[in-house]
């Protein structure tokens, strides 16, 4: 990174987050647990993005639960701005919600039915803000504008809308209170194509008008390289490879990242057929009973024997490139 550091923002130590399976006769008695998220640690400066990409179950959205304390983490500690509030009261969380909002993947159940879109955009504004209800309507009309809305779209409901314009609501309502941190989760996931690449663009044209930090949850590799600064790819509830996009694509080290990679296609009929994939065997383990050692040891197509006894930190491979496996540097 040239120039001076940028302040962070938001910073993940040591996050664990295990849900109890119950058993008994009253359910209260724990037999198992699952082990959504198994000590991550991240970082993201102001201003920047955080890609977050990993096969659906591997905790994405755990991580981002975790952040906004919906869930109370097991253990760790998240410092947003400085201030920790992994162990924070509900009472103390509430006022922090306003500095950090979430974008849902669904356009269309995170929407009410029986609200308007304008009464939508502005319940963030009722719940938060001491504005009367004309400064109510100014702001919504604003919102509307600035994710490429007409303000006369405002009394609709959310069936008469499309997909993509169903999702930009969603990203009006985020914004609603100036937020300094936004949780993308696989926000484009359910639209089409074409429609993905307008969302995309507008994010990225929101986060350079306005100074937005984001957390970009997915489990396209493809989206998340148009979007992100600083990519980690998860497994099983651990980030196995953290680095910046350019260098992910250009330099994977984790055996899962390059797997990933070669599943992405290339719009280029000749390399396409030429290049080689890379086929993993197996399913992935349940997080109630994960593997010894090293998660992905089992589908490994580099795995030892000293795979399946050791648990690799990430560990700095140069040019700010992080990377959780023993046999990196071979």
């Amino acid at each position: 990174m040239s120039g001076p550091a940028k302040e962070i923002l938001l910073e993940v130590k040591n996050l664990r987050m295990h849900f109890p399976i119950p058993a008994g006769v009253l359910r209260r008695r724990p037999t198992a647990w699952v082990k959504a998220v198994d000590d991550v640690s991240f970082l993201i400066r102001k201003g920047e993005t955080l890609g977050l990409v990993g096969e659906s179950g591997c905790g994405k959205t755990t991580i981002g639960r975790c952040v906004l304390r919906i869930y109370a983490p097991t253990s760790g500690e998240i410092f947003f701005q400085q201030k920790e509030i992994g162990r924070l009261p509900e009472s103390e969380i509430r006022p922090l919600r306003r500095q950090m909002q979430l974008i849902f993947q669904d356009p269309f159940s995170s929407l009410d039915p029986r609200q308007t879109a304008g009464s939508i955009v502005a319940e963030p504004l009722k719940i938060h803000s001491p504005a009367t209800s004309f400064e109510r309507r100014e702001r919504v009309e604003e919102l509307f504008r600035l994710v490429g809305l007409e303000p006369s779209m405002m009394r609709r409901y959310p069936h008469e809308f499309s997909g993509g314009q169903r999702q930009r609501i969603g990203i009006a309502r985020a914004l609603a209170m100036n937020p300094a941190f936004i949780i993308c989760d696989e926000p484009v996931s359910a639209l089409d194509v074409s429609i993905q690449a307008q969302i995309t663009n507008l994010l990225e044209d929101l986060k350079n008008r306005l100074g937005l930090t984001y957390l970009f949850i997915s489990h396209d590799l493809s989206v998340v390289r148009h979007i992100s600064d600083q990519v980690a790819v998860m497994y099983l509830g651990r980030i196995v490879e953290l680095t910046s996009w350019r260098e992910l694509y250009e330099n994977p080290l984790h055996p899962y990242t390059q797997a990933l990679l070669s599943a992405v296609p290339i719009p280029d009929p000749f390399v396409e057929e030429e290049r080689a994939r890379i086929f993993l065997e197996g399913d992935v383990p349940s997080p109630v009973n994960p593997p010894a050692g090293c998660n992905f040891h089992p589908r490994c197509p580099r795995a030892i024997a000293g795979c399946q006894e050791l648990s690799p930190a990430l560990v700095e491979t140069g040019h700010e490139h992080r990377v959780a496996c023993i046999r990196v540097g071979e």
